[in-house]
């Protein structure tokens, strides 16, 4: 089934605001940083993929793309239940409680 063109720009437009929200995170920060570094010391050695710092920019790399993976799934996980409880008209508790 093809989704809709407004529904795909939805999507999309959904998708830049959260992502641009993680790559500003304050707590991703320091993570980035100590991978920055780590990058940084790669040009110190002559071959660079058998260097100790190659390993440790690279850990640090796998654990900073880990990380924002992990909260754009967390929060695509969470639009779409948003959007199917929407979609379906259930309410969800907090409704429930303020139009009682």
């Amino acid at each position: 089934m093809e989704l809709p063109p407004w529904l795909q720009q939805a999507i999309q437009a959904r998708l830049d605001e959260v992502s641009a929200r993680i790559e500003h995170d304050p707590e991703l920060s320091c993570v980035r940083e100590e991978k920055d570094e780590a990058f940084e010391g790669l040009f110190a050695g002559k071959d660079i993929e058998q260097t100790p710092e190659y390993a440790e920019w690279e850990s640090r790399y796998i654990v900073s793309k880990g990380i924002e993976n992990e909260r754009l799934y967390m929060q695509g996980l969470r639009d779409g239940i948003q959007l199917t409880v929407s979609l379906l008209g259930v309410l969800t508790p907090e409704e429930i409680d303020t139009k009682a």
